[in-house]
Parts: structure tokens; C-alpha cells; sequence
């Protein structure tokens, strides 16, 4: 990454992240892009609202020198109460959160800010004190939502906090798009960018179908976005009851005792709650497609994984699916209903004997779609905002 470079008075980079979660997908990113950015000279705090220290990913980069800050923790519960109760007063919208990210800021002053967003405007009031004190930032969007909206009273410093940004960036074109036509302009500063995959585009072998066809669902188990609760119903039907398909379902999340319930009052059979899974080659080598039958995405890694893997992808039109899975070619693509997602997956089953093959098509085309090394793309851009 070499370059022409001006001479910073600062080295230090900050990142905040909005991930509630000990550890998300939308971590990965600026995590793995953490290690180039290092290479060029650069310091680097992560902040976030709370810190699980013994997360074994956090303390991973903290033994690579990274500094975790949580920003509830920073001051004593009275202090805490005392500051809420003032800014309850004067400020309703200022927290606890953005006052000790206010007074980091002040105090570091980095060359640059990283915005790591869950969605497309819970980091903005973040961003907005970045603005104010006049320190560089850019913004990255790792989902948008059709029914979650920016609320009418902070329209105006969004719009005006995306607008300054050095750099907008999104996972998917939808999320793009949807993001402008929520806040009513086109962005001139905004990029698609990736994440990264844990494994490589090489097809793995394909599972034995003699004892049935296996469906497998990766993520968070957080059914607003994920729609779990419409493959359940699907599955329950009778109809699919006497066919040889199951579904195994890994991750581990906030729903995953109601959907254990609801499964067993609707008596949806041939299921397996596989819990969190580390090796995703492993998990593949025992499944013949991926099934996401989610209501919002961003660019959902678990597809791009599943082509690279060689699998075929059921989905819906959520997020930037459509934008890698061609509908009948590499996969499936139905509404995110029950009645929608029963017929996405009745053509796929009626064609099943093609699966292999169309996986095989998937891997080829996620080969030539995807950056063999996103981390690495995005911490060139990084690199370039901050000289040029």
C-alpha cells in the first residue's frame, strides 16, 4: 500500500461499532482490516457501547494491540446517573454513550473515524459529534430495513452527517438505494463494499442424498430479520412432512428458546438446532443447500459462503441476495411470507436433482463477483481518504 504520504500529526484511528452483540458478522470487516491498517503505522481504539472481554475474537486483536473502549463503562454509577439526569434536561437525545465518545474525541483527536453501523442510521448521532469537532469520518451501513425508517425529528442532522462524510459505504446496492430513498437524495460520496468469507470459492463435496435432502439456516437467531418463524410454518405443512427434507438451523441469538417452543407446538419435524458453528467448511460437507428466508439483509455472508461452498441458496428478495443468486440459475428467490417462501421452495425441491450442478454454477460465479480479499480492498480506501 504504498504511497505518496503527507505528514500526519496523528496516527490514530478510531472505530465504532453499534453491534449490540458480543460479536457480529458486521465486526468482521473493519477486525480483519485492522491488521493493514497496523502494517502502515496506524494505532487503533474500538469503541462500543459495552465490551465483552473474554469474547475470543476481541481478544484476539487485543493481543494484536488493538484498545477496546466500552463506552458504558466509562464513568461510576453515580456519575453515570448524574450525566443522564443533566442531559435528560438539556439534551434528550444525548446518552451516557455519546457523552464519553464526545469527550474521547476531544481528547484523541484521530485522523480518522470509522462508523461501523448494525443499520443504516444507529451510528449517525455518533457521527454527528465527529462533524462537530471537525475530525474526518466515514460511515459504513451493514443493513437497511424497508419498515425501520430514520425518526422524523433526526432527519435533519442525519442527512447533513451523510452528506459530510468523507465516504458512505454499503454491502449491497439495495441497502444503497434503500438508504437514499429513505433520506430523499442521491449520495455523490457512497461505495459498495464487502465483507469478508471464511472460506474460498472451491466447490466441497456434495452430500450423499440417499437418506433425504438437508436445508441449512446460518445466523443470528433474531426472527424480525431473519424470518426462522416462516420456514417453520412452511415445514410444518403436511405435505413436507412426507418428503425427505430437514433443516438444520446454527447460530445462536435471542429467539432461540421461542423457537424451539413454537417449533414444538406446531410439530415441525426432521429439525435440528445445531447451535453456534465455527467450522463453516465442516458444516457444508453435510448439506446440500442454504435456505434464508429473511424479511432485511444487508449482503448476507452466509449466501456468499454457501455459493463459494458450492450450494445453492433458497432466499427471498431481502437485501442484496438478488444481486448474487440468479433465480433459477444459482438458486431460488421468493417473497418473505409463508405463501411465498412454500412456493420458493415447492421449484426448488421439484428440480433437486439438479442442486449439485446449479452449486457448481454458484461457486464459479461468486469466484468472479467477490474480492479474494475484501479486508484488504477496504483498508486501501482507508489508507487513501486519510492522504489525499
Amino acid at each position: 500500500m504504498a504511497q505518496n504520504k503527507k505528514i500526519l500529526n496523528n496516527q490514530h484511528i478510531a472505530i465504532l461499532s453499534t453491534c449490540v452483540d458480543d460479536w457480529g458478522g458486521s465486526e468482521e470487516l473493519w477486525a480483519k482490516s485492522s491488521h493493514y491498517l497496523q502494517k502502515e503505522g496506524f494505532s487503533i481504539t474500538v469503541l462500543k457501547e459495552n465490551i465483552n472481554h473474554n469474547h475470543k475474537r476481541i481478544v484476539e486483536l487485543k493481543n494484536k494491540h488493538l484498545e477496546f473502549i466500552a463506552l458504558n463503562n466509562c464513568y461510576s454509577e453515580v456519575l453515570k446517573r448524574a450525566i443522564n439526569a443533566y442531559y435528560q434536561l438539556t439534551k434528550p437525545y444525548f446518552s451516557i454513550h455519546l457523552h464519553a465518545f464526545n469527550k474521547f474525541l476531544k481528547k484523541q483527536k484521530p485522523v480518522l473515524v470509522i462508523i461501523s453501523q448494525a443499520i443504516n442510521f444507529d451510528g449517525l448521532h455518533y457521527a454527528q459529534l465527529c462533524l462537530k469537532q471537525n475530525i474526518p469520518y466515514v460511515i459504513v451501513s451493514h443493513k437497511a430495513v424497508e419498515f425501520f425508517w430514520p425518526p422524523k425529528d433526526e432527519r435533519n442532522y442525519m442527512t447533513n452527517v451523510y452528506k459530510h462524510a468523507k465516504k458512505c459505504y454499503f454491502v449491497s446496492e439495495h441497502n444503497q438505494n434503500l438508504t437514499e430513498e429513505q433520506f430523499g437524495f442521491r449520495f455523490n460520496n457512497a461505495e459498495i463494499v464487502r465483507n469478508p468469507m471464511k472460506i474460498k470459492p472451491e466447490p466441497l463435496a456434495y452430500p450423499s442424498t440417499e437418506q433425504g435432502f438437508k436445508l441449512l439456516m446460518i445466523g443470528r437467531l433474531f426472527v424480525i430479520d431473519k424470518g426462522h418463524d416462516i420456514i417453520l410454518r412452511v415445514l410444518a405443512k403436511e405435505k413436507w412432512k412426507k418428503r425427505k427434507l430437514s433443516l438444520s438451523i446454527a447460530g445462536t441469538g435471542p429467539d432461540y428458546d421461542g423457537l424451539k417452543a413454537m417449533a414444538s407446538l406446531i410439530k415441525c419435524q426432521n429439525l435440528e438446532f445445531l447451535g453456534h458453528q465455527d467450522d463453516i467448511k465442516k458444516i457444508w460437507l453435510n448439506h446440500h443447500a442454504l435456505a434464508i428466508p429473511s424479511r432485511s439483509e444487508g449482503m448476507p455472508l452466509v449466501v456468499i459462503e454457501a455459493m463459494a461452498a458450492g450450494r445453492i441458496v433458497i432466499a427471498t428478495h431481502a437485501g442484496g441476495t438478488t444481486e448474487l443468486v440468479e433465480d433459477g440459475v444459482t438458486g431460488f428467490i421468493g417473497d418473505a411470507t409463508e405463501h411465498g417462501f412454500d412456493e420458493t421452495l415447492e421449484r426448488a425441491w421439484n428440480i433437486r436433482s439438479h442442486w449439485y450442478n446449479m452449486g457448481l454454477e454458484a461457486s464459479k460465479h461468486i469466484k468472479k463477483q467477490i474480492s479474494t480479499n475484501p479486508e484488504l480492498d477496504f483498508a486501501k480506501e482507508i489508507i487513501t481518504l486519510i492522504y489525499e
